[in-house]
């Protein structure tokens, strides 16, 4: 049986955070895989829900943890556009994720080795594996892209009320 890549699961969360960009979200989008298959996907829906804690990952790991009836992921691989938040980090190592897979870092909220890096911290009880920057370069643009627009956006907006 063919395995399918690092790349090939990333592309599948890059179009989860087209989705989320289709809604006017931020472009974040998640998947999470086992034995070669998709169980569960989630895009931001933070905007769209006005809920603070629908994440991409949230999102998957609620939808995986109904699919497998438990709440114990093991097996699972998470693949994600942006670095987790501290958030998402706990519910990954609560989850018992063993390994996330992310496309760029987050400078201003990442929690698996930018700001903080909570994946090995021996005073949790579990560890995750990290597999950083898988196709760092599109998922940076798209998000650098969508926030171009709205800087853009908001621009215009704040020209218009002006006249």
């Amino acid at each position: 049986m063919f395995e399918k890549s690092h790349e090939y699961w990333m592309r599948r969360a890059i179009a989860e955070a087209g989705k989320a960009q289709g809604k006017d979200e931020v472009p974040i989008g998640c998947v999470i895989v086992r034995d070669g298959r998709i169980i569960a996907r989630g895009h931001n829906l933070r905007e769209t829900s006005q809920d603070p804690a629908a994440h991409a990952e949230l999102i998957a790991i609620r939808k995986a943890a109904r699919k497998l009836g438990s709440w114990r992921l093991l097996d699972t691989t998470l693949y994600v556009t942006l670095e987790p938040c501290t958030m998402c980090m706990g519910a990954i190592i609560l989850s018992r994720i063993p390994t996330v897979v992310f496309g760029c870092f987050d400078p201003k909220g990442g929690a698996a080795g930018s700001l903080y890096d909570l994946s090995n911290d021996p005073r949790l009880n579990h560890s995750v594996q990290l597999l950083p920057r898988i196709l760092e370069a599109e998922c940076s643009d798209l998000l650098s892209s969508f926030f171009a627009a709205l800087r853009s956006r908001k621009r215009a907006e704040r020209l218009a009320a002006a006249l």
